[in-house]
């Protein structure tokens, strides 16, 4: 069997004092769901773990947001991803990423497709400079000033544009820590 690796994303944990999920506690939690070479990065929801599981990448989020559930007593909304993907995501940026520092660059990652049509009503143009692009299952994030200061940002988080989808958002700077942490673990 082949071993996978992957990036569990977690939405809204260890903010303002919600949510609290221990990163060492959330480590052993992927351990005690059969994977290995489990590692955190930073304290806000981002875990690398290996597989041989053929489970989907749903499968897995669904299986670990179970977890959590049960042994927190909260829910936690999860996406999962697998190495190859995030590469992707990162290859296929629109923006020029590597001019720009982390925090004016960010990615939306979604728990299934969509397409422009979802963002029609939003007047791209009186938000500029800050702008977005889509991807595959990502949305693109460019804010000059940092999400912090972000209207588009604020925009783009209305839960009518994203209706029946999970939404959970990366800087760059953990976006390109992820594909390093995929990647070694292969």
């Amino acid at each position: 069997m082949t071993t996978k690796t992957y990036a569990a994303l977690l939405r809204g944990i260890n903010v303002s004092g919600h949510k609290k999920v221990p990163m060492a506690e959330l480590r052993t939690l992927i351990e005690g769901l059969g994977h290995g070479a489990v590692r955190t990065h930073l304290n806000s929801g981002n875990a690398v773990f290996s597989t041989e599981s053929a489970a989907s990448d749903d499968s897995l989020a669904h299986d670990l947001q179970a977890a959590i559930s049960k042994h927190f007593g909260f829910t936690v909304d999860c996406l999962v991803r697998d190495g190859a993907y995030l590469r992707a995501v990162a290859e296929a940026c629109p923006f020029p990423a590597a001019e720009l520092e982390g925090k004016q660059l960010h990615a939306n990652f979604y728990s299934g497709s969509f397409d422009e049509a979802r963002f029609a009503g939003l007047d791209r143009a009186s938000y500029l400079p800050e702008e977005f692009r889509l991807g595959d299952r990502v949305l693109y994030l460019y804010a000059p000033d940092g999400l912090g200061r972000s209207k588009l940002g604020e925009a783009l988080s209305r839960p009518a544009l994203n209706k029946g989808l999970t939404v959970t958002g990366r800087n760059w700077n953990t976006v390109v820590k992820l594909v390093e942490l995929t990647a070694a673990t292969a």
